[in-house]
């Protein structure tokens, strides 16, 4: 029966092996452990693995999770949808959000008065059943991001199309990267991060420069 712990050194050696093909180093990828129906305790066992990054899509679940486990050596990123009146519970919670897709969201949590790290959630294949704006609605948001004052904006973020061979979603990656290097240079940022796939296409992100990865599955199996 596999573990966590396996789970967790399967999928750093499945990263390596990517990082190895586009020579890429290793330490450039962070694996974020997507614990959405997970319990405390497997978090504690994977932070006992070595993971240090937990990504939750859920806010009133996340906030159970954090009171148990805690922020001490912990990174939590909020990766889902975030409610506008489920928003201030963000900062002071979680140290990034991956899934700032409207200028309204971005200008609300920045009222709480609490430093956080965004990135910004593009849908790129147009799925009408996925959040994330488009490449004009993210020049919006940027347009006006250094009226903010707790906001910093880190990079972007997407979700390909589910596809059983992940070389059919490769293209997405790449537009995601070419996206940010036009938006850092047409707004002057110095956004770093591409948080792009999942279980079934991390690889191929990491090959087209994934910066990190929200891994469920691979590490803690299939959720019931």
């Amino acid at each position: 029966m596999s573990t966590v712990r396996d789970g967790v050194a399967a999928v750093r050696e499945r990263i390596e092996k990517a990082c190895t093909r586009s020579g890429r180093i290793p330490s450039d990828v962070t694996l974020i452990a997507v614990t959405k129906t997970i319990s405390a305790e497997d978090v504690r066992l994977a932070l006992e693995s070595g993971i240090r990054n937990f990504g939750e899509n859920y806010i009133q679940e996340a906030l159970n999770k954090i009171e148990t486990v805690g922020r001490e050596g912990v990174v939590w990123h909020m990766i889902g949808h975030v409610q506008s009146n489920k928003a201030r519970y963000i900062p002071g919670f979680f140290d990034v959000i991956h899934s700032i897709d409207k200028w309204e969201t971005a200008a609300r949590l920045d009222k709480y008065g609490i430093p956080l790290k965004v990135l910004f959630e593009l849908n790129l294949a147009g799925e009408t059943t996925k959040h994330g704006t488009d490449e004009d609605g993210l020049k919006r948001i940027l347009e006006r991001i250094d009226s903010l004052k707790q906001i910093e904006p880190i990079g972007l973020m997407t979700m390909a199309p589910y596809a059983k061979d992940p070389e059919r979603v490769r293209h997405v990656f790449g537009v995601l990267r070419n996206l940010l290097g036009r938006a850092n240079s047409e707004f002057g940022l110095s956004m770093k991060e591409l948080s792009m796939g999942i279980s079934s296409d991390f690889e191929v992100a990491v090959e087209e420069g994934a910066t990190m990865v929200r891994v469920g599955t691979a590490i803690f199996g299939e959720r019931s």
